[in-house]
């Protein structure tokens, strides 16, 4: 009989799992796009037309999912603290010696606000609305306590060998890695202007060394206090 040779069909995916399949899909389209424009405009100057837009889905969809702009950027923000540290955590430091996995972290950091324009955009507007949308404090504190966590650890082991100055805190050490890098390229346009700074790659390599050995300096034991021998 003709056809008996064919291969059977495979099953149809089951309706329910492919809905929220797209539905998941549709709505992480929807976040990098108010991603992408509010890093642009702005909160206040972001309309949700531009989202939809860039989305390419209708406005209809986007309350579907949020329940406004305000909404939106609350997740946008989440979003872009957890880029950041989904990168910090590809950089495996827990193999590292502790002097090299600090080097590494800070120069990871200066590179990602470098790349991320994104990043330092959505994070000053996030502040200049008094950082009113970080309302999910477990989750932020989740965010960020594996790598406070994961410092401590790099910042003990480096004690014990004798490698790195005791009695650092680890929270304060990262607000200072993250802010003499971060502040630099944020100001870059206003501070190059002023000092008249080498604007090339060339130029922003040399503040990069000059992040890492200010940081390594303040880690490094100093040699005066050591006791005799």
């Amino acid at each position: 009989m003709a056809g008996t040779d064919a291969l059977p069909k495979p099953p149809p995916r089951p309706p329910a799992a492919r809905q929220t399949r797209d539905a998941v899909a549709t709505r992480a389209r929807i976040v990098r796009a108010g991603q992408r424009e509010f890093a642009r405009a702005g909160l206040q100057g972001t309309r949700i037309e531009s989202i939809a837009k860039a989305a390419g889905c209708n406005k209809a969809l986007i309350y579907h999912y949020f329940t406004g702009k305000e909404d939106l950027f609350r997740e946008v923000l989440e979003i872009t603290y957890g880029d950041i540290r989904t990168a910090e955590r590809q950089l495996n430091l827990e193999g590292e010696a502790p002097l090299a996995a600090m080097e590494k972290l800070v120069g990871f950091s200066f590179d990602y606000v470098s790349r991320h324009p994104e990043f330092i955009a959505i994070i000053n507007d996030a502040n200049m609305h008094g950082g009113a949308h970080l309302t999910d404090t477990d989750t932020a504190r989740a965010l960020n306590s594996p790598l406070v966590a994961l410092i401590d650890a790099i910042l003990e082991r480096g004690v014990a060998r004798g490698e790195i100055r005791a009695g650092i805190d680890p929270v304060q050490l990262y607000i200072s890695i993250a802010s003499i890098c971060y502040f630099f390229i944020a100001n870059r346009a206003t501070l190059s202007a002023i000092f008249a700074l080498d604007r090339s790659e060339a130029g922003l390599a040399v503040r990069r060394a000059h992040v890492i050995e200010v940081i390594m300096g303040y880690l490094r034991p100093d040699p005066s206090q050591k006791g005799p021998a």
